[in-house]
């Protein structure tokens, strides 16, 4: 009976899949849209994988297409998109309290990345606990400028839904009430609205386990575990780079002072979110594929965030350090990696960029498109970013179903679901003759 018996990573992967049909059912309804009748089926299952996978990608306006109970479903399906399946049926077990058993607890260390099964209970709690004060701080730093714009009950309700959103990095928004698929165009220059979105988003895509680190161990760098140094590290100059370049090549529209917002605040939703504040459309070809390669690295292990994640591309460039320094390790921080996360890493990168081109190319064949285009459509699906170019809704029905099934693999994680594909684990010991290749 043993080998019927589903593994953790089946599990992880059977309950986003099983989340998303829930999603798109209940989006189906009449009176979850605004429109006489329902929103076709196809729409509604797209717009629940993009919701779960906490992508942004849309093909409908959110703010005019949903009533309140579809906006409703909608942040509950970002919200447990974001933390997790298991984590939000865990929580459940507390609150019923029910006893957390073995294969529960080894569930939820492969939903957040832990490294072992000991604690991981406490952690869910810690995470649990830090998840709803951070949002509510967020949409209580919200409430005054959205009070302002739509008055006190729809502004509590936009500054609780868009915290949310910013939070689980998945960039869906309600500003279409002003413009459609606007984003937060509308809020470009509104410090409070630009500010309190990218601490939420930020907070959410460094990862639990980076908080736990520094919840423990304050602000003494030298005792942060190696994961949280390299995450910290590659975060900073993922913010600092593209904004800086965005700041002084794009937005030449803002005056000076006026493009440090738009600057800081795009360069942010990169690392998934999904928001934005300026008109993509108008950035140049470097820009956006500036933002193509960023989106592609997304956010970090163990956060709400998708994407290729952090530390594997801090490892990538490790291991080629390694490599032109003619050194047998990889090494960060006076510690060496096992040779397995410099193979899982560059085998993630191949994966990502395969699925990332090759769909953005049979994409443009399709439909007729650029591209480029494309290509950046793409890569927002696969990095779960959910910033887009404007083709999304216009799309014909082999394009969507294909970028729904990047995004459940930039969600899911690759790793993840490769390992569920798997009926076995290789039981040999035995190792095949060695023999060399020139490579370069």
């Amino acid at each position: 009976m043993d080998r019927f018996r589903l593994r953790p990573y089946q599990v992880i992967v059977g309950g986003f899949l099983l989340l998303i049909l829930l999603g798109a059912c209940l989006l189906s309804l009449p009176f979850a849209s605004r429109a006489p009748g329902s929103v076709p089926f196809g729409d509604c299952l797209f717009t629940a994988t993009s919701a779960v996978c906490v992508t942004g990608l849309i093909v409908r306006d959110t703010a005019t297409t949903w009533t309140l109970f579809g906006q409703g479903v909608l942040l509950v399906l970002i919200q447990i998109g974001g933390m997790g399946v298991v984590t939000m049926a865990l929580m459940l077990s507390f609150f019923s309290g029910r006893k957390i058993g073995l294969m529960q607890r080894v569930l939820m260390r492969e939903t957040i990345s832990a490294p072992q099964v000991g604690g991981i209970v406490r952690l869910t709690r810690f995470i649990l606990i830090s998840t709803a004060a951070i949002e509510g701080a967020g949409a209580l730093l919200l409430l005054p400028s959205f009070w302002r714009a739509f008055g006190f009950s729809r502004g509590l309700w936009y500054a609780v839904f868009h915290a949310v959103s910013a939070f689980c990095n998945a960039g869906f928004d309600l500003m279409g009430v002003r413009e459609p698929y606007s984003s937060m165009t509308t809020f470009a220059q509104d410090p409070l609205v630009n500010l309190a979105l990218i601490a939420l988003i930020t907070l959410g895509g460094l990862g639990f386990l980076v908080w736990n680190d520094i919840k423990t161990n304050g602000l003494h760098w030298k005792r942060y575990r190696v994961q949280t140094k390299l995450v910290l590290t590659v975060s900073l100059a993922l913010v600092l780079i593209p904004a800086i370049a965005f700041y002084a090549l794009e937005l030449q529209t803002y005056g000076a002072g006026e493009r440090v917002l738009p600057a800081l605040f795009q360069s942010v939703t990169l690392r998934t979110a999904g928001f934005n504040s300026a008109d993509l459309g108008s950035f140049s070809d470097t820009g956006k594929v500036t933002m193509i390669l960023w989106m592609l690295v997304g956010g970090s292990p163990g956060s709400t965030a998708g994407g290729l994640k952090t530390t594997t591309l801090a490892v990538l460039y490790l291991a080629l350090w390694a490599v032109v320094r003619r050194r047998e390790n990889t090494e960060a921080f006076g510690r060496r990696f096992p040779e397995e996360t410099a193979r899982s890493a560059m085998a993630l990168l191949v994966l990502y960029l395969t699925l990332f081109i090759s769909t953005g190319m049979l994409i443009s064949r399709v439909e007729g498109l650029p591209l480029l285009t494309c290509l950046f459509e793409t890569a927002s699906a696969v990095g779960t970013v959910g910033v887009t170019l404007g083709i999304t809704p216009s799309l014909g029905p082999l394009s969507r179903a294909l970028l729904m099934g990047l995004m459940f693999f930039g969600r899911a994680s690759a790793l993840t679901l490769i390992y569920a594909a798997q009926p076995f684990r290789p039981t040999g010991v035995g190792k095949l003759p060695e023999e060399k290749i020139t490579v370069g």
